[in-house]
């Protein structure tokens, strides 16, 4: 099964692991009850519990589902690159030690990378599944 089609900008972001400018995601100001899932693969990333108002111009989140994210240094050793677990997509990097929340973890996601799923409907089925 193939992934989701994605459009050039997506395709920046999730294998070229760009980044969309700050405060232009569709998700960035947005605060509604659901599930956030990957653009590429449609794994379940984050619930919006999870997401809180960083300030920093990227939808941010303190918690995603277990085992949905792998952490991988950039060449740099600056940052820690997050990628959906399941089909490698960039999703953009996490914090740790900011403090501010209480699980003091933020995982900085281009909107691009990720869909919103409202609360109540249906979780589209996951594509190639590597699990």
């Amino acid at each position: 099964m193939p992934y989701n089609k994605l459009t050039s900008s997506e395709e920046d972001i999730i294998e070229d692991k760009g980044t969309e400018a700050p405060f232009t995601g569709e998700y960035d100001d947005f605060f509604e009850d659901g599930t956030y899932i990957c653009r590429r693969c449609n794994a379940r990333l984050f619930s919006a519990e999870a997401k809180f108002d960083a300030g920093c111009g990227w939808p941010s989140f303190d918690e995603n589902f277990p085992d949905a994210l792998n952490r991988v240094p950039d060449a740099d050793g600056e940052r820690t690159e997050i990628q959906c677990s399941n089909c490698g997509a960039h999703l953009g990097h996490v914090f740790e030690g900011e403090h501010m929340t209480e699980k003091d973890t933020r995982h900085c996601v281009n909107s691009l990378s990720i869909r919103f799923i409202p609360e109540g409907k249906n979780l589209p089925a996951l594509l190639n599944d590597h699990h």
